[in-house]
């Protein structure tokens, strides 16, 4: 039986000026990502001063440099449209390979925060 999935994956950036790298490994029962965002507990900081590059099982999502302005939402968005449909990616090996720059803006003051990278998608019970 085929059910939702939703899950976020946790990237602290700790310093200004560099890229954070992580791999998150997807349970087995998931198997298709359809939709992902991003959040940040300080999103005026990601969404300023972010870019980012993604791959899902090896596949290109967002290439390096896709900048954080294109896919994070404010509050005034509707929540049900939040979310950037990728359409159905298979998941394969499970990974997902996540990149985040945090790149001086000349507007804002760095300070440590997270970036939350948020998927959704199918798995198997």
């Amino acid at each position: 039986m085929i059910k939702f999935f939703s899950k976020d994956f946790d990237l602290p950036i700790t310093a200004a000026g560099q890229t954070f790298k992580k791999t998150f490994e997807l349970d087995k029962s998931v198997k298709v990502i359809t939709h992902y965002t991003i959040l940040s507990n300080r999103e005026d900081l990601a969404y300023y001063r972010g870019s980012f590059r993604l791959d899902i099982n090896k596949d290109e999502i967002a290439p390096d440099g896709y900048s954080a302005k294109k896919v994070m939402c404010w509050a005034s968005v509707p929540a049900d449209q939040r979310l950037r449909s990728i359409g159905r990616r298979e998941t394969g090996n499970g990974l997902i390979n996540f990149e985040f720059t945090d790149t001086n803006d000349g507007l804002t003051v760095f300070q440590p925060y997270t970036v939350s990278l948020s998927v959704e998608g199918e798995r198997e019970e």
